[in-house]
């Protein structure tokens, strides 16, 4: 059995050493698919009301000139990772880690391009720390992972946090104690509550913006000479013991430290094919099949049953308000799905919303807990199974044990780059889209940041 004694050091030295080794290949195509993913994702949110509210706001307490936040101009260094990190998240279109249910791009490379920037640091040094700061936040969150959830956490800032500050220790070429000690303080701001739920609160798409700033300031502050404790994850009163509970049983030392160096988990994020929660994705999956094996129309369904896991069930809701409250609904994008035979951001905005022959079918709609996904979840992947049963009597159903885009069912490069131009060409246009990608997969985020920031804001009404 492992043991979690000097938790906190080990992981420190392995960012130490791990930083003076080249990414394996598989590794670094896999960091420039995430890259491109996330770059697409952030110019595409850029001009939602809550990317101007956070603008907004760091403009008033974190001006400056140091860093780009792209559609908003040139801020601080905290200011402009918190903008991006805010929009990496913004329209639900960013990747994940399915046994860990979190985001780790929206925060750590907001955090990293804006202290690479500022740092004037090569981007070849910037995705290695990217790749070991997303390594560490998907390894915490996992070994948590439902447990976190369960007490009312939300994985992607409170793991996230920790990854930031693990790849901004990287740019700051700290030493095992002082990265310890940026570990230290960053578990004093990871923070981010799943009662946005209940409201759906638009903060959960400032949570990887917050921790991507965060975890700035956790290194800063090191490096300004202050302490944080240095067995923050392994400690009576640490990280695993306040979000998740007891050793073995709610958490999993293994799942952080096994393999850590040699496998990389990082290579089994998945990438979504649909801008919306991924815990919807396997019943949209199936809804999309059924429709397209049997060119079923609306008005031919009697009745829609998604068996899923538990954690998905809770995803039910029916109000339509706001955007993420159709984001996070099972009923409406599963009715989208059967109604328009795919899922896409137009999908969601206030027209789509009040389409009724998709409200209309969403009555028809119910959501129960399947014990087998259940089971499965999430270790063994996001199960779902859609049964529908037609107005003359006829049952189909599907079930998808792992949605597309999961590892074991990846998206292809050549879709990922299309998923990219939908999301960025309305905003920046062609040129400016073929940029993004092209940047993406040199591995040059930085240098494409300000042609970006100003095809954006060249195109603002």
């Amino acid at each position: 059995m492992t043991s979690s004694s000097g938790l906190t050091r080990k992981i420190a030295a392995w960012i130490v050493e791990q930083q003076q080794e080249p990414l394996p290949t598989a590794l670094d195509h896999h960091v420039r698919r995430l890259l491109l993913d996330h770059l697409a994702g952030v110019v595409a949110s850029t001009p939602g009301e809550v990317s101007a509210a956070v603008a907004r706001h760091a403009h008033r307490l974190y001006p400056g000139t140091a860093a780009t936040a792209i559609g908003h101009g040139r801020l601080s260094v905290p200011g402009a990772a918190m903008i991006n990190g805010t929009n990496g998240h913004g329209i639900e279109s960013d990747e994940g880690y399915t046994p860990g249910s979190m985001h780790p791009t929206s925060v750590v490379f907001p955090a990293v391009f804006a202290v690479a920037q500022d740092r004037e640091l090569p981007a070849e040094r910037a995705l290695v720390a990217a790749a070991i700061g997303m390594e560490l936040a998907c390894r915490l969150a996992a070994a948590g992972h439902p447990a976190t959830r369960h007490r009312h956490f939300h994985n992607t800032p409170i793991a996230g946090v920790f990854g930031a500050a693990a790849a901004v220790s990287v740019l700051y070429e700290l030493d095992v104690e002082h990265v310890a000690n940026a570990l230290g303080i960053a578990g004093s701001h990871a923070s981010g509550l799943f009662e946005f739920l209940s409201s759906s609160a638009e903060v959960k798409r400032f949570h990887p913006g917050k921790a991507a700033r965060d975890g700035i300031a956790a290194v800063d502050l090191v490096d300004s000479g202050l302490t944080g404790p240095t067995t923050v994850f392994e400690g009576t009163d640490g990280y695993f013991a306040a979000y998740a509970g007891v050793e073995g049983e709610d958490w999993h030392v293994e799942t952080v430290l096994e393999g850590l160096g040699e496998t990389w988990v990082l290579t089994r994020t998945y990438v979504k094919p649909y801008p919306c929660c991924r815990h919807l994705h396997g019943a949209i999956d199936a809804a999309l099949a059924i429709r397209s094996d049997n060119a079923l129309t609306p008005d031919e369904i009697e009745s829609v049953a998604v068996g899923t896991f538990a954690i998905a069930t809770r995803h039910a809701g029916r109000a339509l308000a706001t955007l993420l409250d159709a984001q996070l609904s099972l009923p409406f994008t599963v009715a989208t799905a059967l109604v328009r035979g795919a899922v896409g951001l137009t999908d969601f905005e206030p027209a789509a919303r009040t389409d009724s022959t998709v409200l209309a079918l969403m009555d028809k709609i119910s959501v129960h807990l399947d014990p087998e996904a259940d089971a499965a979840y999430p270790r063994s992947g996001r199960p779902a199974e859609v049964t529908i049963t037609t107005t003359d009597g006829r049952v189909f159903a599907q079930r998808v044990q792992h949605p597309y885009g999961e590892p074991s069912n990846p998206m292809h490069d050549a879709d990922l780059e299309a998923k990219a131009r939908r999301l960025a060409e309305p905003v920046v246009g062609a040129a400016a889209a073929t940029k993004l990608i092209a940047a993406a997969w040199d591995g040059d985020a930085l240098a494409v940041l300000d042609v970006l920031d100003h095809a954006v804001r060249a195109t603002a009404p």
